[in-house]
């Protein structure tokens, strides 16, 4: 199909349109399995190279401002072995949230002074980076959302972060006394590291 194949690996509907593509022809080359759809307004070309976490990747697209985090940042970077049921995102608290229905998403709000704070990217296709928070916030945050994520799961991707040769527990302490957590980490740590 003419111009599909100048549009970049993935891509949303906006910038097809932008490059000239009728969305006709654009839902054509959907349904000719030339692209597939991530997510309501974003594609990805099929001869593109596999993308290692496509639903991030869909999700990115459709909310530039939103950072991967909690399990589905821990998963990444195999923190965890739980799967989550939806690609979970924060957003400044002075946002309004998406509404992502596919992939499955869940919004969470953080507040906007500490929303960069941990804040780095990941290549979810070649070539495409998206944002996510590093491993050390991502344990935090799993620690001071323990109540609603699960306090075994907190303390098992802190346990694994421990564990791992890059670990910076000086670090994790610091991250969690600018989040307002340090007491409940400072105890998991010291536990940790007595076991």
């Amino acid at each position: 199909m003419p111009g599909i194949t100048d549009l970049p690996p993935t891509f949303t509907t906006d910038t097809a349109l932008a490059r000239g593509i009728h969305p006709r022809a654009l839902y054509a080359a959907r349904d000719a399995g030339v692209i597939a759809e991530l997510s309501h307004g974003v594609f990805r070309r099929t001869d593109a190279p596999p993308a290692s976490f496509p639903d991030l990747l869909a999700v990115s697209f459709r909310s530039r401002t939103a950072i991967v985090c909690l399990l589905s940042a821990a998963t990444a970077y195999d923190l965890t072995d739980e799967i989550p049921l939806a690609v979970q995102i924060a957003v400044p608290r002075s946002s309004r949230p998406p509404r992502i229905l596919l992939p499955p998403t869940q919004v969470f709000r953080f507040e906007p002074s500490t929303f960069e704070v941990g804040l780095t990217y990941i290549e979810a296709a070649p070539g495409e980076l998206i944002r996510i928070y590093d491993p050390v916030r991502t344990v935090v945050d799993l620690m001071r959302l323990r109540h609603r994520i699960g306090e075994p799961t907190a303390l098992a991707a802190l346990h694994r972060y421990l564990r791992r040769r890059d670990a910076r527990p000086a670090e994790l302490l610091k991250t969690a006394a600018a989040l307002r957590v340090y007491g409940p980490v400072l105890h998991a740590v010291d536990v940790a590291s007595a076991g």
